[in-house]
């Protein structure tokens, strides 16, 4: 470009009107105007280009000019006017940034007022280096600024001072986003971040009181219940294994399963054989379906439980239990759920109750986290989406503490907890009938399993038979050859473990 002479008309409306005549050789050369730079620490000032016409044409922030040999141009600027303490300030970039070096760049500046101060800098765009000219005419209105041999990208910036009022303009800001600023902590944002945490804790802690706390239950006194009555077994509110685990964790998972396996064979659904094995095989057991047993009178879920198992089948190895057997866990768990609604311990399936309110809070979470971003993107208020993203937590988590039990599940549970006593320190009791202790103790075993005491439970049942001796077998559960009673706490043991894993692989059951 051999020569650029640029005239800056300041208006008194703070709009700048530039014309240019640009001399350059060679193909028509273009320019990166400046249309953004840094204010301060939150915001980014903008320079609005706008009403170009002549030999040139604007797209985006590039000024590309049209002909051959010359070219006139003409447009406006807005917000090159900064108010000051005492003054007003006129800066703008009024050659630069061109595409080819410039030979010869010269630069009138004509205001509204009379000039109080002015400066120019030539070079990068934050280049601190005067220009080579920068002069003021008598009258003080208009000012000639001059650089030789600006480089390619290089920029010529003038800066002129005039008295306050000289005109209405002013910059033109746009917040600058930044973590440090999207979230800052003040008076404002500190204290309404804690009344929204205050307000949507307590409104959760609140709904926890009304909705998901157990009813209270008056009248009922706590203490060990045997399960005794009238010399017959009897559990507390006539609760079933599978049952107690269900109201008291409010989850139908793999140990009430196991447990309920258990209990089918001690009252005479199915009898659970140990197989013979050597020293480093896996142990396993068959499964044997008792023909005489009235399956239509077990409740749906133990029902739904010994179809799964035996599926047409009289017999089943227990490592043979995959396939059909794992996919309709999924009914006895679902017949769990509905038995506890039915026998009146939970207004609602503790499942649905859990799943409404989980829902519920990973959907006011994603509420939050989409507030936080266009809180901290277009303000400084970042702070108080994070009061949405931690009561949708809360809600999420507290969610599993959602299912609350009704007057008569508190009840049930309070007796529960008092056969639980009597399971894990019960006196072995000389008050029961040497007759009557295979059968009392077998019953007492499937809800050791789901109490975690099925070590002490097994070595009671294996302690007595019939008759008070030692014996082979009992008549729900048959060792191998050279076996006796002395090893059933430990096949015990093993089987509810195994029994357990096997549960735990199904995809119903696997995350608990």
């Amino acid at each position: 470009m051999t020569s650029t002479t640029v005239q800056l008309e300041l208006r008194q409306d703070g709009v700048l009107h530039v014309k240019e005549e640009v001399v350059f050789e060679g193909d028509a050369p273009s320019r990166g105007l400046v249309d953004r730079t840094r204010y301060d620490d939150g915001s980014d000032r903008l320079y609005r280009v706008t009403g170009l016409k002549g030999d040139a044409t604007l797209t985006g922030e590039t000024i590309t000019l049209k002909g051959t040999g010359s070219a006139t141009l003409e447009y406006d600027v807005q917000g090159a006017v900064t108010p000051l303490a005492d003054a007003q300030e006129l800066r703008w970039y009024a050659v630069g940034a061109w595409s080819v070096p410039v030979e010869q760049a010269k630069v009138s500046v004509s205001g509204p007022a009379t000039m109080q101060n002015l400066s120019c800098f030539a070079g990068p765009l934050s280049s601190a280096i005067a220009c080579t000219e920068a002069s003021m005419d008598h009258t003080g209105v208009t000012a000639e600024f001059g650089q030789q041999d600006l480089g390619t990208g290089e920029v010529l910036t003038v800066v002129v001072g005039y008295p306050t009022g000289a005109t209405r303009g002013a910059p033109i800001l746009e917040r600058r986003f930044e973590l440090s600023n999207a979230f800052t902590l003040n008076a404002v944002t500190g204290g309404a971040l804690a009344a929204l945490l205050l307000l949507m804790l307590g409104g959760l802690g609140l709904l926890y009181w009304t909705r998901g706390r157990d009813a209270r239950v008056v009248g009922h006194e706590s203490g060990s219940l045997s399960g005794v009555e009238n010399g017959h077994f009897a559990p507390p509110d006539g609760v079933r294994p599978g049952q107690i685990g269900t109201l008291m964790d409010e989850q139908a998972d793999v140990i009430d399963v196991t447990a309920t396996i258990v209990d089918l064979a001690v009252r005479g659904y199915l009898r659970i054989d140990e197989q013979p094995r050597q020293t480093y095989e896996t142990p396993d057991w068959r499964l044997v379906r008792m023909p005489a047993a009235q399956v239509a009178s077990l409740m749906p879920y133990e029902r739904e439980l010994h179809d799964a198992i035996f599926d047409g089948r009289d017999t089943v190895l227990l490592s043979e239990l995959q396939g059909s057997f794992g996919a309709k866990l999924g009914k006895v768990r679902e017949a769990l759920y509905r038995d506890v609604v039915t026998q009146g311990w939970f207004a609602r399936r503790p499942d649905t109750v859990r799943t409404r309110w989980t829902t519920v809070g990973v959907v006011l979470t994603g509420l939050g986290v989409v507030a936080t971003v266009a809180l901290a993107w277009f303000t400084t208020y970042g702070l108080l989406g994070l009061a949405l993203i931690i009561a949708g937590a809360a809600l999420a988590v507290g969610g599993q503490y959602m299912p609350a039990k009704t007057a008569k599940g508190a009840g049930a549970l309070a007796h529960t907890l008092g056969f639980r006593e009597y399971l894990s320190g019960a006196d072995i009791g000389g008050d029961v009938p040497v007759a009557q202790r295979v059968e009392l103790f077998s019953r007492y075993l499937p809800y050791a399993v789901i109490f975690d005491s099925v070590d002490r439970w097994a070595r009671v049942v294996s302690s007595v038979t019939g008759n008070g001796q030692q014996a082979d077998h009992l008549y729900w559960y048959h060792g191998p050859a050279e076996w006796d009673l002395s090893r059933f706490a430990d096949s015990m043991r093993t089987f509810t473990m195994t029994t357990s894993g096997a549960i735990s692989t199904t995809r119903q059951f696997r995350s608990l």
